[in-house]
């Protein structure tokens, strides 16, 4: 357990990157980009304190404690007017709240990191043979590699949500074993991932669709179990392929928290991985033309 001295030098040193941040961004912001008179010649670059505190509509003593690293008492909404003055990006704004001492918001992608799927798809793709697949926040699949359309059935013409699916899709079901055991798994991850958004609309629509398609997806929500994305096992029937047995594997990349990858690895079980190795080949190809609900 910290004692309170290590406590005093945990906060002395947060408050010290505090100062230091602020008068980094201060100082990279120029009076045009924030929409004020040039102003002539200045003797450092950027904004001046009393600038940010008007532009922000906060005391200027107010500003200057904070950028002093003081221990005083913020909000959310003066942070974000600062951040907004500062031209933060989220991560900057995320990093704020951290230093101010509060908690931070959920990372939203920076408008820069929002060309990286085309770096994403060349991930999937290099995947093959084995399954890989993305899925946005409400596990709406929104690509996936060739070994995802074979063994799963994966079409790009069908919407698909794949918690919707697991409990709808009866092929999936028919062919998944464990499935009962995998279910409330996979309802506790799904809450979970609801539980970083909790005010969006998005999850609710999914989780009501979910409720009116599966009295068994009803039931499992009711629990209110949490369980954090991470492996699943799963173990299915595949009607060309036979037996495959592989292990899920749910990524995410920081610029893109709005995204998650999920990786299928084959384990050492049944010849998976030489399975799969065959499915992804012109003859497999030629076997597995019938989709696979999944």
């Amino acid at each position: 357990m910290a004692t309170a001295a290590e406590s005093d030098a945990s906060k002395r040193h947060r408050l010290g990157e505090l100062r230091e941040f602020l008068m980094s961004r201060r100082a990279r912001v120029s009076p045009a980009e924030a929409g004020l008179p040039d102003g002539g010649r200045r003797r450092t670059p950027g904004l001046r304190r009393e600038e940010v505190a008007v532009l922000a509509g906060v005391g200027v003593s107010w500003y200057q404690w904070l950028e002093q690293g003081r221990d005083i008492t913020v909000s959310p909404q003066v942070l974000d007017a600062v951040a907004r003055v500062l031209k933060l990006s989220p991560a900057e704004r995320r990093h704020l709240y951290v230093l101010a001492g509060l908690n931070p918001p959920a990372l939203e992608p920076a408008p820069e990191d929002r060309d990286m799927c085309d770096g994403l798809r060349r991930l999937i793709d290099a995947w093959t043979p084995f399954p890989a697949h993305i899925m946005d926040a409400y596990w709406n699949t929104v690509m996936f590699n060739e070994a995802a359309a074979a063994v799963f059935g994966l079409r790009p013409d069908v919407h698909r949500n794949c918690l919707i699916d697991f409990f709808t899709d009866e092929r999936y079901r028919s062919r998944m074993r464990g499935w009962e055991e995998l279910a409330p798994k996979v309802v506790a991850q799904f809450r979970s991932a609801c539980s970083e958004c909790p005010d969006d609309d998005g999850f609710r629509a999914v989780v009501e669709e979910a409720k009116a398609a599966s009295a068994e997806f009803a039931e499992l929500w009711e629990r209110r179990d949490i369980r954090p994305g991470g492996q699943n096992r799963k173990e299915m029937d595949h009607p060309v392929a036979g037996l495959l047995v592989m292990e899920a594997t749910q990524l995410r990349v920081p610029a893109r928290p709005d995204l998650v990858i999920v990786l299928h690895t084959p384990l050492p079980e049944a010849g998976t991985a030489e399975k799969l190795e065959w499915l992804a080949s012109p003859e497999g190809r030629r076997g597995a033309m019938h989709p696979v609900a999944g």
